[in-house]
């Protein structure tokens, strides 16, 4: 065999190698960037749950908070502009205003529920009402559905991100345009403070 044929061979070899290297970390990213929407998926599956209970606990509420008729509609409002944020970031999770709107759209309903809980202490046969403690029930678990679902799905942007930062697969995510995936965080420590919902 002559060299020239060895040397041949040996470069052939290289290249298969590095080839199928790229091919490698390219196909860890379309992984780890689907773990993400899919970690997503739940978390959106949950914040639809949630969204589909409000109205209802809204409306349980009417006959009792007569009076309370702002605050009502503002619940309302409030679940309704965060319905239509899941709905643009469930389009594209991978987009950081997207979700960044999410995040604030969610704080607006914490602020709703959490003046609609204060209100609600004022009338005591609201708080007996049975249809109002079922719904109450029910929107808690959800709550803590929607808190692991959020763990969840950051821990997933995390390793994914790990990967796209790390040395050689760095270069990888930049040649095929695998761009940074958002965290699903609170933005101020005001939106920290969980829905209160007490009945």
């Amino acid at each position: 065999m002559s060299t020239f044929l060895i040397i041949l061979l040996v470069l052939a070899g290289a290249a298969a190698i590095a080839v199928f290297w790229v091919i490698g970390l390219y196909n860890g990213f379309v992984t780890f960037r689907n773990r993400y929407k899919n970690g997503f998926s739940q978390i959106d599956v949950q914040l639809k749950r949630r969204y589909d209970l409000i109205p209802n606990l809204v409306e349980t509420a009417k006959t009792y908070m007569a009076h309370e008729k702002d605050t009502l509609e503002a619940v309302i409002k409030a679940r309704n502009m965060a319905s239509s944020a899941r709905d643009a970031v469930a389009g594209a999770p991978a987009s950081a205003a997207a979700l960044q709107n999410l995040n604030q759209a969610e704080a607006g309903l914490t602020a709703a529920m959490s003046r609609f809980s204060i209100v609600q202490e004022a009338y005591p046969d609201l708080k007996a009402n049975q249809n109002m403690m079922q719904l109450t029930e029910e929107l808690t678990s959800t709550e803590n559905k929607i808190a692991f679902a959020r763990q969840s799905y950051n821990d997933a942007v995390m390793n994914y991100n790990n990967r796209r930062e790390m040395f050689p697969s760095s270069f990888i995510a930049g040649m095929f345009n695998f761009t940074e995936a958002q965290l699903f965080e609170v933005s101020n420590d005001a939106e920290r403070t969980p829905v209160k919902v007490q009945f």
